[in-house]
């Protein structure tokens, strides 16, 4: 009998969750925390909806949803109290925060509450409490998985990873790249997964210069470089992995081009490793493509953390400090862009091990030609 058996609605995985959060609150001297950030929601107490709070203190857990998810609440829920707002999220805390007398100091994230829900808070608790910033304890949290996580995010990384492999064999001139990110979601669902961690980048020929590209009606042409950027949710964790192809034979310049990302895609996965800090990982994967003479095409941060959100802590960026523990599960994803060739990105989902960084992707990483 596995964990997810015993206990099949994660109660004891959550309650170990609320624990250490409330180690954290007592080093603040916080009385109690408002969670509003869905995400954080969801790691907390497991629920999966679109609308939801969760008022946790030093003796207690209270959830607030409104009646769509009065069901669902009670199936996902087992770890707090559900409460059924009548009138608004907000207004059903504030009025419980009111009634707690020996409340002074309440954090919260700031980022994630706007000042007329401030003042919607304030109003029904009605009585003078000292609002402080959470400093993003949820998403540190968040930031070193479990094992269980692990476990999803590697499932979810195999995923991508076999949808990739098989979308290469319908890669070829003629087909709209809409049509491509089309079949790469349907994918994503024959194989169990919710569906995509965000929208899918399918960009060609000169598009493949654009980062952020969003596929178009643009049909793959001859002779050009593909970039795929694409990753499936899978009981709500993410996995993100990007691949480029070649649609004939690559001219040399292009396969030196893509050795140089390779290569640079290399270093950032050696360098990952417990000690380590962001700001190490990226300089290693930008100083390859520095030593190839390409460092001036690359134009963004080396990788992020990925989880319940497909942006999360550490960023693996140039003066990030965050020192990298074992249980993180980052991308490594250098690119070089110019503008009338094309684009190249390789990126890898890593986790952070004793031992240094564990691959979760498995597609090739070589060049395609087709």
């Amino acid at each position: 009998m596995g964990d997810r058996d015993k206990d099949p609605n994660g109660r004891g995985r959550y309650l170990q969750r609320q624990d250490r959060l409330r180690r954290v609150l007592g080093q603040a001297s916080a009385d109690a925390i408002l969670v509003s950030h869905l995400p954080n929601v969801r790691y907390l107490c497991g629920f999966s909806g679109s609308a939801g709070l969760l008022v946790l203190d030093a003796d207690s857990a209270t959830f607030f949803t409104d009646a769509r998810y009065t069901i669902q609440a009670q199936h996902e829920i087992s770890c707090a109290a559900v409460r059924i707002a009548k009138k608004g999220l907000l207004k059903a805390a504030g009025e419980l925060l009111r009634g707690r007398r020996s409340l002074r100091r309440l954090a919260y994230s700031p980022a994630q509450i706007t000042v007329a829900q401030k003042q919607t808070l304030d109003s029904a608790v009605a009585r003078k409490v000292r609002w402080i910033d959470d400093m993003g304890s949820v998403e540190k949290l968040r930031a070193v998985k479990d094992p269980g996580e692990v476990s999803t995010l590697r499932e979810a990384a195999a995923i991508v990873s076999k949808t990739f492999e098989r979308t290469a064999r319908i890669l070829r001139p003629g087909v709209a790249e809409l049509d491509v990110a089309g079949e790469i979601e349907r994918d994503f669902k024959r194989q169990g997964a919710e569906g995509p961690s965000f929208e899918t980048i399918v960009a060609s020929g000169e598009r493949s210069a654009w980062p952020h590209a969003h596929p178009s009606t643009k049909q793959l042409g001859r002779n050009e470089l593909v970039v795929l950027d694409h990753g499936a949710i899978l009981r709500g964790y993410c996995s993100d992995m990007t691949r480029t192809v070649f649609t004939g034979k690559a001219p040399r310049k292009v396969k030196s081009l893509y050795q140089g990302v390779l290569q640079a895609l290399e270093a950032g996965k050696a360098a990952a490793k417990p000690g380590a800090k962001s700001k190490d990982v990226d300089a290693a994967a930008r100083n390859t493509l520095r030593r190839a003479g390409l460092a001036r095409y690359f134009t963004h941060s080396t990788g992020h953390g990925i989880g319940l959100e497909i942006h999360e802590a550490p960023r693996i960026g140039k003066g990030d400090e965050t020192v990298l523990v074992e249980g993180m599960v980052v991308t490594v994803e250098p690119g070089v862009y110019i503008e009338g060739l094309g684009g190249i990105r390789i990126e890898d989902d890593i986790v952070i091990t004793a031992r240094g960084a564990e691959e979760l992707t498995t597609a090739p990483r070589n060049l395609i030609e087709l």
